[in-house]
């Protein structure tokens, strides 16, 4: 199979353009005009167009295949992340890693798919009146999976995964094997940089393909600046190509019309084009609800090589804390892949003390605790504003609560690592030092200052901003995706969660875009 399937689809007849080549103001007119190619961008687009519609697919990011991914660090963060995978929040104290790229994250995402869990589902049932339980969703979670190729990791984890495994076992925690959205996987280990194999089921390699092969538009390289609107109607999209670092260009201006548009940006994207808009938002809650699972880190060495970077990213995860009966911030233990660029980005120390850890880099494994955020009065979440620029920017608060559970996520990772046999564990953490035995780890971390920059935080994870609600009171879109006061005007992708999941977010995004997207085609084929 070729490498280069939207390529070789061009060459055959599909309709793709980069806005790049583009001079000259254009008006196109479509169906249905689609702002972001990623989970929910990318299956709307293969639907809609499998219905009949004349469907528009616009992203940000360029096309990148598999026979231009390059398995290396400095190519692919300029190339296939938001900011060169440097974007963080406003005062810099989480990295936020989001794909920018045809296909969106689901291009750089480690392949983890998981669905909603149960007690989620349940909570936003109680606060945000939304129609969803495990049984209602699992014909469309079944769809996808079968969709995407979605099954257990058959292979054995890597030695960074299994620590993971083996310290579970040792304390008889809770663990899981990981369902991973791939077919024919060479267990390379380098994901996060574009599949170059093609066997991870992103929407490059599936949706997308598929919306082409029905006659959808796909332009890459474009920025949506502005919906224009009039009443409770968009009449139209204003668009502008990027420059080759990916920043609005002043012209040509394109315009795209339609009957229906979807906003399918992303949890920073989708809410940005909205306020750029002037969209209406009477309760004032476009932006707000933006959660993260804002992720802590813990490095262990162990006397054997672990070789991190090598095999499947993710394998295995441990739910023991994600659901406290004390009603603390819960958190997923998972692990993350070492390469040299994110390891040395996200290491605590200076100078020979850095360069002390690097040289130990095949024998660390990382721990990383995904902390659930958006479901209690203190952890709401973050709200997204637009800089000078006009460009989306998020303000995360931090309290107390979330510092408490920021300490128990420290803690449990150093005592499965030491329970995994590690020889020492380093909690990212400007302040922590090597540790030597779990109870001098324990008693260093319960003593550790928890604050902004001192503890090392990050995520890939941004949900929320345009959350669903039946009560326009409490979001910005109804339960099927429809925006509250413009008719024509659906949100099918993260941003429309109204909190963390305590899971990866990318098989929720394509069960609920699955159920939004029955809602609405008997609304638009006629």
């Amino acid at each position: 199979m070729s490498k280069n399937i939207i390529a070789d689809g061009v060459a055959a007849g599909w309709r793709y353009l980069d806005a790049r080549q583009l001079t000259e103001a254009q008006t196109w007119r479509a169906d249905v005009v689609i702002v972001g190619s990623g989970a929910g961008g990318a299956t709307a687009a293969e639907q809609l167009s499998r219905a009949g519609l004349d469907v528009i697919l616009l992203e940000m990011g360029s096309l990148q295949e598999g026979g231009q991914f390059q398995q290396q660090e400095r190519w692919a963060y300029p190339a296939l992340y938001q900011d060169g995978a440097g974007r963080k929040t406003a005062d810099q104290a989480i990295s936020l890693l989001q794909g920018r790229t045809v296909g969106g994250s689901t291009t750089v995402n480690w392949t983890t798919s998981i669905r909603t869990p149960a007690p989620t589902l349940s909570y936003w049932r109680s606060e945000f009146d939304l129609p969803f339980s495990p049984e209602q969703l699992d014909p469309y979670f079944q769809q996808a999976e079968q969709r995407l190729n979605i099954s257990p990791w058959a292979i054995a984890p890597n030695a960074n995964n299994d620590k993971l495994r083996q310290g579970c076992e040792q304390l008889g925690w809770s663990y899981s094997q990981i369902h991973r959205n791939v077919k024919g996987c060479a267990n390379l280990g380098y994901c996060g940089m574009g599949c170059p194999l093609n066997a991870k089921q992103s929407m490059l390699v599936s949706a997308i393909p598929a919306a082409l092969q029905h006659g959808a538009l796909l332009i890459s390289n474009l920025s949506a600046r502005r919906l224009l609107w009039s009443g409770s109607t968009v009449q139209a999209l204003e668009a502008v190509p990027v420059d080759s670092y990916f920043q609005p260009q002043s012209s040509p201006l394109l315009r795209f019309e339609a009957r229906h548009f979807i906003l399918a940006a992303g949890a920073l994207g989708s809410p940005a084009l909205l306020l750029r808009s002037g969209a209406p938002d009477p309760y004032a809650q476009l932006g707000k609800r933006t959660c993260l699972h804002p992720s802590l880190i813990s490095g262990a060495f162990y006397p054997e090589q672990i070789a991190g970077h090598c095999g499947a990213p993710q394998s295995v995860y441990s739910d023991q804390f994600v659901w406290p009966d004390d009603g603390s911030m819960g958190f997923k233990l998972e692990v993350a892949p070492v390469h040299p660029v994110l390891m040395a980005s996200k290491l605590t120390g200076h100078a020979e003390a850095h360069a002390a850890l690097m040289q130990q880099f095949n024998q660390l494994q990382v721990c990383i605790a995904l902390l659930r955020d958006g479901f209690h009065p203190d952890s709401p979440g973050g709200v997204v504003k637009l800089d000078a620029a006009a460009e989306p920017v998020l303000h995360y608060p931090f309290s107390p609560y979330f510092w408490q559970g920021a300490r128990k996520a420290l803690l449990a990772m150093a005592e499965v690592q030491f329970a995994a046999g590690a020889k020492t564990v380093l909690p990212l953490h400007q302040q922590a030092l090597h540790y030597r035995s779990w109870s001098e780890a324990k008693t260093a971390i319960n003593q550790l200052e928890l604050a902004p920059y001192l503890c090392t935080l990050a995520s890939a994870h941004v949900m929320g901003g345009c959350s669903m609600s039946q009560d326009p009171a409490k979001g910005v879109v109804r339960p099927d995706g429809g925006h509250h006061q413009l008719h024509n005007l659906s949100v099918l992708d993260g941003s429309i969660l109204p909190s963390s999941l305590g899971a990866n977010p990318q098989l929720t995004i394509f069960g609920l875009t699955l159920w939004q997207l029955e809602q609405l085609k008997p609304q638009l084929i006629r």
